[in-house]
């Protein structure tokens, strides 16, 4: 019987990277899975091999109307929505705060900041009828601790609000039975990751104790875990999987 039968969920940025890789971990496990993404061609591959347990949906998360439509085609397809993985990101130009432009900063915010926050109003309501819902958003290490140029500042802005606003969600909705969690994961092999390491991942190998990079299905373990039932008295925490980075 797999951990997450019965759950209908939402994950963002599925078209590659981690979110690819939570969805297949998800559909392997029994969840009902949409998969949203800019990305058309790779969404609609990925869901096709996934089969009749996926939906892809194109997806803008930094739009309050993108979302509704995603709402509203999950319930349709699979029933209200017991699961939400607020995974879609961007890490933004490398440059010092003085030097980061307006238009940078806000986009940064716009995807990582408010794309959690539009997730997390359009999805509830959903599971307020379903009488159960995880919300899991992903952070990252620079959402814990500031890393000196990885990347920027609106990376780090963004990603340390993402962990105070599951906090602040968690309290709100756990009378509701709707528990909100963050994974801030270090070095992954993702395509985005390939942005801020050198073509060794020499750069990045540097500051891990573990002294190698993640592969995405050791986040997507943790991300099931938190969507599943076996975390239900889990709620309004931070959940590190950096191999030991932040302890330095």
């Amino acid at each position: 019987m797999g951990r997450l039968n019965g759950k209908i969920a939402i994950i963002t940025g599925a078209a590659q990277g981690m979110g690819a890789s939570h969805a297949r971990k998800f559909v392997e496990e029994g969840a009902k899975v949409v998969l949203t993404d800019l990305n058309q061609e790779a969404g609609q591959a990925l869901a096709d091999e996934l089969g009749e347990n996926a939906l892809f949906v194109q997806h803008d998360v930094t739009k309050l109307d993108s979302w509704t439509n995603v709402v509203e085609k999950a319930v349709a397809k699979f029933g209200e929505i017991t699961v939400l993985v607020n995974n879609a990101g961007v890490l933004g130009p490398i440059a010092e705060t003085a030097e980061l432009t307006e238009e940078q900063y806000l986009k940064v915010c716009s995807i990582n900041q408010h794309g959690v926050f539009y997730g997390m109003k359009s999805v509830i309501p959903s599971m307020l009828k379903a009488g159960v819902g995880s919300i899991v958003n992903i952070s990252s290490i620079p959402g814990v601790v500031a890393i000196y140029g990885y990347p920027n500042l609106a990376y780090v802005a963004s990603k340390f609000a993402v962990r105070g606003m599951t906090k602040a969600t968690a309290i709100e909705y756990g009378k509701n039975n709707i528990r909100v969690n963050s994974v801030h994961p270090g070095f992954i092999k993702t395509p985005m990751m390939a942005a801020a390491t050198d073509e060794e991942g020499g750069n990045a190998l540097s500051m891990i104790p573990l002294n190698r990079l993640a592969e995405p299905v050791e986040v997507s373990n943790l991300v099931l875990f938190l969507a599943s039932d076996e975390s239900s008295y889990i709620t309004a925490s931070e959940h590190l999987i950096d191999a030991g980075m932040s302890a330095q």
